[in-house]
């Protein structure tokens, strides 16, 4: 009899144990699960976060998408002088090499600057865009560079006021590492 009970407090320890264990890890878990839900990433935290070497946007239309994506963190979003910097770096890895060399990276960033005061200050921000739809993309050889045109529609709102549309034409072409690079946009005309 004495046997028989040792061996069953040992099973009954052991399933003790094995319960004890099992519900620490449950609970670890469970905070762990619930802790990476609190910690949302801000839009400029998204943004930041992509690597467009491993990354790139594979399509005109994701290009202006994330360019979209990237101009609304300038207008709507808070951030520290430092991810504003981040932010026109991003913008510009998506840029075309002849659109970038037509200011010096001062210039840029001094335009770029002045540009997001006007529009914080006249309290201006972007409440969407829409971009084309990808059968409204148009391909085009030009110059010897594949091409490509699109719209994307910004709807931008003064304080409370209603939304304006403000429709831009972007041109983009390929790079020689046939990555869809922003030449231009121009806003179009209503």
């Amino acid at each position: 009899m004495k046997r028989s009970n040792i061996i069953g407090v040992v099973v009954i320890g052991v399933i003790l144990a094995a319960v004890v264990v099992w519900f620490g890890i449950s609970l670890h878990r469970g905070l762990k699960a619930e802790t990476e839900e609190n910690v949302e990433s801000t839009a400029v935290q998204k943004v930041l976060s992509r690597d467009l070497e491993r990354n790139y946007p594979p399509t005109p239309k994701e290009v202006v998408k994330y360019f979209a994506d990237i101009t609304e963190c300038f207008y709507n979003e808070e951030y520290s002088d430092e991810q504003l910097e981040q932010l026109a770096e991003k913008i510009q890895g998506i840029y075309d090499d002849e659109l970038i060399a037509n200011k010096s990276q001062e210039d840029y960033l001094n335009d770029l600057r002045s540009e997001i005061a006007g529009m914080k200050e006249d309290n201006w921000t972007i409440s969407s865009y829409t971009l084309s739809s990808s059968v409204d993309v148009e391909e085009f050889v030009e110059n010897g560079y594949v091409c490509s045109r699109l719209y994307c529609t910004f709807n931008v709102k003064r304080g409370t006021a209603g939304t304006v549309a403000s429709m831009q034409e972007f041109v983009l072409r390929k790079d020689e590492n046939e990555h869809w690079k922003i030449y231009g946009w121009e806003l179009v005309a209503n």
